[in-house]
């Protein structure tokens, strides 16, 4: 797992590759990601699962309990995937392709947050 702090949000990433092999699949990064996620429970998160193969719905989901607990901490929870069918997914999750439009959704939240919604 690679993680870049910066003043707006934290980024996760999976490990893809070490010299062509694949190094942490989208399972074994949720379960990674799970054990270390109270040092980012404080953060607006990003994880950039965009660089996973076979990424389905019930992968995403597995994070859905980190999800709900992030927005009762007033924090953001992004996964920027490219492969999933929006319409597929709880309302609470945001799901977006680029890592731009993560940060567009970071920046909204916390402006509502500042304004009380």
């Amino acid at each position: 797992m690679h993680i870049e702090k910066t003043k707006q949000f934290t980024l996760v990433t999976p490990n893809l590759t070490n010299g062509g092999k694949e190094v942490e699949n989208i399972e074994t990064f949720t379960v990674a990601f799970n054990k270390n996620y109270s040092n980012f429970n404080n953060d607006n998160l990003i994880i950039d699962l965009s660089g996973c193969k076979d990424v389905d719905l019930k992968k995403i989901l597995l994070l859905s309990p980190n999800i709900e607990a992030h927005y009762s901490n007033k924090k953001s929870f992004v996964i920027i995937c490219k492969d999933i069918d929006i319409d597929e997914l709880e309302e609470e999750i945001n799901l977006v392709p680029t890592l731009q439009e993560a940060k567009d959704i970071i920046e909204m939240e916390d402006i509502e947050r500042d304004l009380g919604f």
